[in-house]
Formats: structure tokens, sequence, C-alpha cells
């Protein structure tokens, strides 16, 4: 044993710090690609393959949920027209609002207009056993009212949409940072070896603002996490079918030349990005043979099809909500849906009726579709934007017309299915809906308590970037007890 010690340290002394770092590297490199390439069981689900491949060895405690569907309705639902319903800005339609709730403020409204109230024009109604008052927009979402948890005291402290969205998809404003997506599949990896374990769909193109990639990016985490985009109309991923003129023969023959040359190289300079390069071309070929029968939901029974309002064959939120159930089934660990069409300005009234008709429907029969077929149980459910909207008018506000901006003081998400009570409302804003008075939830809080329910403890779970440890949480994050079961 001693002499072993005495050889090593011999060798040491011999070794350059160039050569050191070298060697490491390789030796790094080199267990990436054994991680990535083999099985690995932890948690409760065994992996499957070289998509599998996780960080965590165990969970931190038992898991309620094995997989997330993330509805994120883009540009800002107004919390006010659809769950938080404030009797007292219709009494005081047209009036300024209080300067005591104003004045000092940083708000996004500063276009030289007054700051009158303004209250919605839609009809709110007390729904079901839990009494959650709902907007008449959404009649389908108030009958599974008794199924949800909703929070009505979210707050962040970005103001525009890049931000917000950032923030709430990320944990911090600033870009660059991994997607709760891609913490999860790195923490947890996937359960099918077909299927990236983060999969992103969008809908509601040429709406509003932008839906930028790095929305579901991997940043400083291997870029194997980031989520990938599949889409409900035409070609399911872009770049994953055979060039024309290229058989499948040819192809496998391709990649393994790839692989060989890919393997060479990271020998050579021990760069894990080059065993993630691997295992996502590996990942391509087997999506080529089980994304097109994933994707094709005119298999679907004509009541499933009908329910969601999908269209086979088209772009639509109908229709991704669809896919996400199909996607569920298959073991993709982060399902995440984004809709544009929820910035509403100014004519608020008929734009967020068209917007809410759209995603009203399907989002009841993917709820409903899920628990019908157990899988509601170990699915955790999640609907809502990246901030909500002003008490406050902006726009026209004539012939029963008006609009909001942006408001980062309270908004409105809610939550439903493995580990979330059932019929709650968490949280309150004052009788203007301006300010949160009741349990107050951050964004890292949200963020914290979907870990919490897939089995991590969000501040042990972190990466280590540029010499800091970071998480997904940041900074803060506290558990949102009210809505665990």
């Amino acid at each position: 044993m001693n002499s072993h010690l005495i050889s090593f340290d011999a060798a040491c002394a011999r070794m350059t710090r160039r050569h050191f770092f070298n060697r490491a590297a390789r030796g790094i490199g080199v267990a990436a690609l054994t991680s990535l390439m083999r099985s690995s069981a932890i948690g409760l689900t065994p992996a499957a393959s070289a998509n599998s491949a996780r960080a965590l060895t165990s969970l931190h405690f038992e898991p309620k949920a094995k997989r997330v569907i993330y509805l994120f309705q883009s540009g800002a639902p107004s919390q006010l027209d659809l769950f938080d319903y404030k009797p007292k800005l219709t009494e005081m339609n047209g009036k300024p609002m209080p300067e005591s709730l104003t004045k000092g403020q940083r708000i996004a409204q500063l276009m030289g207009q007054p700051l009158n109230c303004v209250g919605s024009k839609f009809k709110f109604t007390k729904h079901g056993g839990s009494g959650a008052e709902i907007s008449e927009l959404l009649p389908n979402i108030a009958s599974i009212s008794d199924d949800i948890a909703i929070i009505k005291s979210m707050h962040t402290e970005a103001i525009n949409h890049d931000p917000g969205v950032t923030l709430m998809q990320t944990g911090h404003q600033q870009a660059g940072r991994p997607a709760m997506g891609a913490w999860i599949s790195y923490g947890l990896g996937s359960e099918n070896e077909q299927l990236p374990a983060f999969v992103v769909l969008a809908s509601g193109f040429g709406n509003d603002q932008p839906l930028l990639s790095r929305y579901w990016g991997s940043g400083f985490l291997p870029t194997g996490h980031q989520g990938v985009e599949f889409r409900s109309g035409g070609e399911p991923v872009l770049f994953v079918n055979n060039p024309s003129g290229i058989s499948s023969k040819v192809r496998r023959r391709l990649l393994d030349g790839v692989r060989d040359l890919n393997q060479i190289k990271l020998g050579d300079v021990g760069d894990p990005e080059i065993a993630t390069r691997i295992e996502s071309y590996e990942m391509a070929y087997r999506m080529q043979t089980s994304v097109p029968e994933l994707m094709d939901i005119a298999k679907e029974p004509k009541q499933i099809i009908d329910a969601y309002g999908a269209e086979p064959g088209k772009s639509s939120y109908a229709n991704n909500c669809l896919l996400a159930r199909r996607l569920a089934e298959r073991g993709v660990r982060f399902i995440q849906l984004y809709h544009r069409g929820w910035d509403h300005h100014n004519n608020l009234p008929a734009d967020i009726t068209n917007t809410s008709r759209l995603v009203d429907r399907p989002t009841a029969a993917l709820f409903k579709d899920l628990k019908q077929r157990g899988l509601l149980e170990d699915t955790l459910v999640i609907w809502g934007g990246e901030f909500g909207r002003t008490p406050m008018n902006q726009g026209d506000s004539t012939n029963g017309n008006y609009g909001r901006d942006h408001h980062m003081k309270a908004f409105s998400i809610w939550m439903a299915g493995a580990g979330i009570k059932k019929g709650v409302s968490i949280g309150a804003t004052d009788e203007f809906g301006y300010n949160v008075v009741e349990d107050p939830i951050h964004a890292n809080d949200f963020q914290a308590t979907v870990m919490h329910l897939l089995g991590i403890r969000h501040t042990d779970f972190t990466y280590r970037f540029q010499g800091r440890d970071y998480r997904l949480t940041d900074i803060g994050g506290e558990l949102i007890k009210g809505v665990l079961a």
C-alpha cells in the first residue's frame, strides 16, 4: 500500500501543472461519456439509456411528482379579469387610483395617462365546493376549480416581458442561466431513451412578445439538458429527418463515423461537451422512429380530439395540450407549453376573450384526460404567466373598452395534480388588486415548491460554475406550504 503511495507521489512530482490538468480533463471527459452511455438507477425510476444520465444519485426525499406539465401563458394574463375578483375596482371605475398605493412606486404605466381605476367588465361566479371565484371567460377551467390550487399572491421584480419570462423560467432576470426544465433534466434524467427529458411546445405565433430559445436553454449545464422544441404542425423536430437521398442505413453509417471521430477527440481533449454531442446525434437518430408516432394525434379517438378542440396537422394550443398528455404517457420529465397572446395593453375585452377561448377548453381537457388515465396522481400541472396587469386603465377606455399595463406586484397562477391541495386559494391582494396583503409568494418560492414535489431540496441541488455554486432559486426560495397536500 505504501509503495503505491510513494510511486504516486513520485509520479506527481514529475508531472507539470499543464500535464496534470490535461490528464485530469481527459479523465473527466471519459467519466462523462461513461455516465452518458450507461444506464443508471436512482430515485424511484430506473434510467433506461444515455439520455437518462442524471446528476442526483438519490432524491432528497420521496417525490410526489414524476413529471411536470407547465402551461406558460406568455404575455401576462390579466388576473383581474380571470381569477382575482375586485368589485371595488368596478365601483371606482374611471376614478383616480389612491395615491397612497401608487405614489413613488415603480409603475410600468409611464405614458402620461392618469392612473384611473378600471374594473373588469366580465362576470365572476363562485364555483364548486371550494367557492373559487373565476371569470366567465374560463368556464372549462372553472369546472375543475375543486381540483386546483389558485395562488393570488405571486409577485416579481421584473416589470418587462423578457426579464419576467427569464425570471419565471430560470430563477433570475439575467439571461444565460439554465431553465427549470434543464435543471430537472440534469437532476433526474428521462424515463424514456427514445425522447428528451425536456420538451417544448409553442403556439400563438405572431402575437405579442417573441419566444426566445434561451427560455428553455441549458445555460451553464451540459447542453444535452436544454429543451427540445417539438412542433405540432409541419416537420415535428427541425433537422431530425434524413435529408433527401439519405437512407436510414446511410445515416447510421455516417453517425457511426462521426461518433468514432468524436470519441477520438474526447480522448484527446477531454471536453465533456463532446460526449454530449455524441449523445445528441444518437438521440436525434432514435427520435426518427419515436417522434412521428408520438406527434400523430389523428390516431387518437374522435371523442378525445373533440374534447381538446384539436385539429390534427395544424399548430395550436389545443394540439399541444393533447401532445402534452402523450408526452407524459411516454415518460418525458418536463413538458413546457408556451402560448402567446396575453399582452393586452389596449382592446383588452375583445382580445382576452379570444385568447381565453383558445386556451380554456384544451387546458381543462388536458387536466381531465390526465385524471381519467391515472396520470394526474404523479404529474404536476402549472398554469400562469410572467407577471400580472395593472388595476389602472391603459389606452382608450371609451365604449366599454380598456387596457392594462404590466404589473409586477401581484398576479395569479394555479397548480394542480401530484402533491397539490385541491380546491384552495392561497394569498390575497388589497381591494384594488394592487398589492399583496396576505402570503406573498415570489417566483423563487414557486420554483422551490416545484423542486420539492419532485423530491429535490432546492438549496442542496447546485452546480458550480466560474467559482460559484448556482441553483435554480438563486439565493431565495421558500416552500409554498399552503398548496402542499
